[in-house]
């Protein structure tokens, strides 16, 4: 997948390293430079991209201001040189927020951050497209020397736990422990049903009854939504379902 981008900052010298390290990215395809909001927003208006590298503190258009008249699908990775915007920043769905001076590292790592949420918006779609009759219903996994077959619909979350992981099934007092890595597993999983909130934890949204403080109860379970994949997670249940905001 590539992704389309542009960038917007008052500073030429900023606008120039981001436009090198854009370069030197595979998956990024640069459609713009900006040296101000006011200046950007009609075009990007008109001609949307996926990606938004951006800075906040600019004269007459904020890069805050900007980011709540972009078209929906625009995707926002900030970038400035203060970190008190940064709770700000997550307020209005950035994907990260990069600290100046931008290292190439950081600034892929963001990148690649927001390639994940495209990708995993894209499987989502398509999964929502597949009639579900058929799709499988069920799974096997090798436990304890056997094969246990496994509905889909009575999963409410899986653990990783180094080599092996823990399926925990609704109305089963134990989980079901087979000898496999998270990965392997989350591939076998159908991508419009299941989601990934941790290094260590997938888990069903359709399954989901309360998510308190950042974190999933399940019963007396708190399964935590780390930082890395909580912007994708939010966004899988706000096209799931209706979710009202304050």
């Amino acid at each position: 997948m590539k992704l389309s981008c542009a960038i917007i900052d008052d500073e030429p010298l900023a606008v120039e390293l981001i436009e090198s390290y854009v370069k030197k990215t595979p998956f990024l395809d640069l459609q713009g430079s900006y040296y101000g909001g006011v200046s950007a927003i009609e075009s990007l208006k008109a001609h949307p991209v996926d990606l938004l590298f951006c800075d906040i503190q600019m004269p007459e258009l904020s890069g805050m201001e900007l980011s709540r008249m972009l078209p929906p699908q625009t995707r926002l990775i900030f970038t400035t040189a203060f970190d008190r915007y940064a709770l700000e920043g997550f307020r209005v769905n950035a994907v990260d927020y990069l600290l100046k001076p931008i290292s190439y590292p950081d600034f892929l790592t963001a990148a690649n951050k927001a390639l994940d949420w495209f990708e995993m918006k894209e499987r989502s779609q398509q999964g929502a497209g597949t009639p579900t009759e058929n799709m499988p219903q069920t799974i096997f996994v090798k436990t304890e020397y056997r094969l246990r077959q496994i509905e889909l619909e009575k999963i409410l979350y899986v653990e990783g736990l180094k080599d092996y992981v823990k399926i925990f099934v609704e109305d089963e007092p134990y989980p079901v422990v087979s000898l496999m890595s998270l990965k392997a597993l989350e591939e076998q999983l159908p991508s419009n049903r299941f989601i990934r909130v941790h290094r260590s934890f997938i888990v069903q949204p359709s399954k989901i009854k309360i998510i308190e403080r950042g974190r999933i109860v399940f019963g007396k379970e708190y399964i935590p939504v780390s930082e890395n994949y909580r912007q994708a997670f939010y966004d899988f249940l706000a096209s799931q379902s209706l979710m009202l905001k304050n």
